[in-house]
Formats: C-alpha cells, structure tokens, sequence
C-alpha cells in the first residue's frame, strides 16, 4: 500500500476517534514513545508524553463532545519517515451547558513506522492559527513577548 495512502487512513483513524471519543482509538495512532510539543502545555517525550496524553483526553472525552475537520496541506514521504501538516479545525460541545468552543490549530505531526510497519505519530506539534494576512503587513516578533519563566 501507498505510505499516503496509509497516512490517510492513520488520519482519518485521528479524526473519527476524536469524533467517536474513543480514547483508545486515538492512542493507536501514536507511537508507543512520542514527543508531543501541543499548545499550551510543557513538552513532554516518550512515555510520559502517553501518560499525558491518555489524561487530557479522558478529561476531553468526559466533558465534550468533539467534532474535529482535518485539512492537510501535505504529506510528504521519506523512507520510513514521513511528515504532514496543516489545520485541526475543533468544536467541543459541553455535555453539560454551555456553548460550544470552536478552535483551529496549525499543526506538524512526523511520522515513523512502527515495527509492524504501521504508520505512528512519532512528534506532535501545534499552535493556534491567526486569520490570513498580507505579507507586507507588521508582525509581532515572538521573541520579543514577554513569557513568564518556570525555571530558572
């Protein structure tokens, strides 16, 4: 089979466990070891990074009903490596009241085959996306804003 191919099923596994809830579902598309760098968290790398993961969505599942639209820009295959990209478009619905939350996230995920050679999850990344822009206009320099440090 086509490693796009597959990587498209492994996606669509992603989306449809959001949308079902299935905890255990979403988990299998991760490598067993996985760094996830997600928004607004620390970073955490392999087997904590699970730990983490299998917490923030049993909470996630629990609370909300998930409706997640995935647009991929590209997949891009190297060997038994491959990397992908583009938007996670997210609306959680409270099981309880309240509205729904509507998100959308840029996202990096890379690839590696496990060793059935199934496609996995190996590093995660995301931030939150901002509306398009012109190129001429001004930006803020990340580096310039002000973070509160943790450690020192």
């Amino acid at each position: 089979m086509d490693a796009v191919y597959e990587i498209n099923l492994a996606k669509t596994e992603f989306r449809e466990a959001y949308n079902t809830g299935d905890l255990e579902r979403l988990l299998r598309v991760y490598a067993d070891a996985f760094t996830d760098m997600s928004v607004g968290i620390p970073s955490f790398f392999g087997g904590e990074a699970r730990q983490v993961l299998r917490s923030r969505l049993a909470k996630l599942f629990l609370n909300y009903r998930a409706k997640l639209v995935i647009s991929i820009i590209d997949i891009q295959v190297l060997g038994a490596t491959a990397y992908d990209y583009g938007w996670h478009d997210m609306t959680l619905t409270p099981k309880a009241d309240g509205e729904p939350v509507r998100t959308r996230q840029r996202y990096f995920e890379l690839w590696k085959k496990d060793a059935e050679g199934r496609w996995r999850i190996a590093l995660y990344i995301d931030n939150m996306d901002l509306p398009p822009s012109m190129p001429d206009q001004e930006f803020v320099m990340p580096q310039t804003i002000q973070q509160e440090v943790m450690w020192a």
